[in-house]
């Protein structure tokens, strides 16, 4: 009776580390995504209201050409951003930069 208890004992362990090699495969690894598509926008940099009206004029162009905003949204914020851009011209930095972050805030861009 030992003897098959043993050989029993011995026969499930097998079982049982055998089962173990015999697990599903791994999952495939998550799709790769597709690279965002490329714009030939060039983002002014620099201190100032005139740099910072460059920059917000030049993103809107993008969001516009990438189909981010509508034509109309579009024609609103040019508007403002030209606003801003009197403003600056005139030397009045303080009030440019605020013109760009209201329009900004009220646009959902961030600051």
């Amino acid at each position: 009776m030992r003897r098959n208890a043993a050989f029993l004992t011995a026969a499930l362990s097998f079982a049982a580390l055998a089962a173990g090699c015999n697990s599903a495969a791994p999952p495939p690894p998550p799709p790769v995504a597709a690279p965002a598509a490329q714009t030939s926008a060039t983002i002014p940099e620099g201190p100032g209201c005139a740099s910072a009206v460059a920059r917000y004029r030049a993103i809107q162009d993008n969001d516009l050409a990438m189909g981010h905003v509508d034509k109309k949204v579009h024609s609103r914020i040019q508007k403002e951003i030209a606003e801003a851009q009197s403003a600056c011209a005139y030397g009045d930095e303080a009030k440019a930069l605020s013109l760009l972050r209201a329009s900004k805030s009220r646009h959902g861009y961030p600051e």
